[in-house]
């Protein structure tokens, strides 16, 4: 590979606009039910039992029992903090709206910026890219382009890069086991609480038209600890969980992008093995040619709706 030239490469002035449309993967909107879905799916389910519940003559002050909400919501903590720490669990309602407002990946917009890349390497070399690294909004996309500028050994390539892929599903992993854990603590949480009420409503024995009433303010407890559980902690977790793996996919496909492009293979091969990685569904349609590369400095400025 010929020296490192410590001059910014010359770009044409329409560079930038297309390293803007870059920034935004696929230039295509992102539909805002896709991105809260887990927060319309919980108000859906929140939805569905309050009304059942009315339905059938529950009070929905009933479940205002201030007892039930400490022993669970304090208990479910508690436990959680013991099991996990207390860094995560400082972490938990952050990774909460995360889970409620997450972009989905991109996965065409990524191959289509990797192939870009390709098309201005194969023509005017790695060296002529150095400039347009930098512009690079994604860490991982940036630090794996600029360690091929910078004519790195592709096996130590790959090795840092997979690394960068391990320690992110580690750490995500951490979080998503947090809301596992806390939705199993929650509904044996509940059932003490209900242990602790029906202790209480003993105590009614001798005035019957208060037994009912103690023994279905005993029962709240249970309800809460299996409601939070199911339809909040447990789906959470489980919408974590496959953000990692959605993640994962995206910088796989960036680094098997990567990679080719340090190898020099065609542009078209490229596109066509980054595609593979794409789900039908958000693959460019035959009509936009989508096996023809597109240049970096070719490619026309995108905004997000």
């Amino acid at each position: 590979m010929p020296a490192r030239r410590t001059a910014t490469p010359t770009r044409p002035p329409n560079v930038q606009a297309n390293l803007d449309a870059l920034k935004i993967p696929g230039g295509r909107p992102i539909n805002g039910a896709m991105k809260a879905s887990t927060g319309i799916g919980i108000g859906i389910a929140l939805a569905a039992i309050l009304g059942g519940a009315m339905v059938e003559g529950t009070s929905l002050g009933t479940l205002l029992n201030i007892p039930a909400i400490l022993i669970v919501i304090g208990g479910t903590i508690g436990a959680t903090m013991a099991a996990v720490g207390m860094e995560t669990t400082k972490a938990m309602p952050g990774l909460f709206k995360r889970a409620l407002n997450a972009d989905p990946p991109d996965l065409a917009g990524r191959a289509e910026q990797i192939v870009g890349f390709a098309d201005k390497a194969r023509r005017e070399g790695l060296l002529a890219l150095e400039g347009d690294v930098r512009e690079i909004e994604d860490p991982f996309s940036r630090k794996g382009m600029q360690l091929v500028v910078d004519g790195t050994d592709p096996g130590a390539l790959r090795d840092v890069m997979e690394s960068e892929i391990d320690a992110m599903a580690a750490r995500h992993h951490v979080g998503a086991d947090a809301y596992d854990k806390a939705g199993g603590f929650a509904p044996t949480i509940g059932i003490m609480g209900a242990v602790l009420g029906l202790m209480h409503a003993l105590g009614y024995l001798d005035q019957p038209s208060m037994l009912g009433t103690a023994i279905a303010s005993a029962f709240v407890a249970t309800l809460l600890g299996v409601g939070i559980a199911n339809v909040v902690l447990l789906p959470v977790g489980s919408r974590l969980k496959a953000l990692s793996a959605e993640e994962q996919t995206l910088r796989e496909l960036t680094l098997e992008g990567v990679m080719a492009i340090q190898a020099g293979e065609n542009p078209r091969i490229i596109a066509e093995r980054l595609d593979a990685l794409v789900p039908p569904s958000q693959r460019r349609s035959s009509d936009d040619d989508a096996s023809a590369p597109t240049p970096i400095d070719a490619a026309p400025s995108r905004r997000a709706a």
